[in-house]
């Protein structure tokens, strides 16, 4: 099982420039505007991958009740998925269920 530090920061997103606040009910990893996210974990929280790419949403994957996003690192290529957050664009989230192409 990954090791999980909490880490629910504020932030500017670097692919849209949205001013992201924090998530409040667990940790925030990714832009609830245009769904993007950063390479910088190695274990959920950490802060120590030093790939620092961007995370492209490339699709969704449901697994029981829960939607992820699938992410692709636009630097070395990596694949990750996080949790949907409950304040996601849901317009956002439906164009990702189309893709087929991750």
């Amino acid at each position: 099982m990954k090791q999980f530090t909490m880490r629910d920061e504020s932030f500017v997103c670097e692919n849209c420039g949205y001013e992201v606040t924090n998530l409040g009910y667990t940790a925030r990893d990714h832009c609830p505007s245009c769904l993007y996210s950063k390479h910088v974990d190695i274990m959920p929280g950490d802060r120590q991958n030093k790939c620092r790419g961007l995370l492209e949403p490339v699709g969704i994957e449901k697994f029981k009740d829960i939607y992820k996003i699938i992410y692709r690192c636009e630097k070395c290529q990596q694949m990750h998925k996080n949790i949907i957050a409950k304040d996601d664009d849901m317009n956002e989230i439906i164009k990702l269920t189309t893709n087929v192409n991750y």
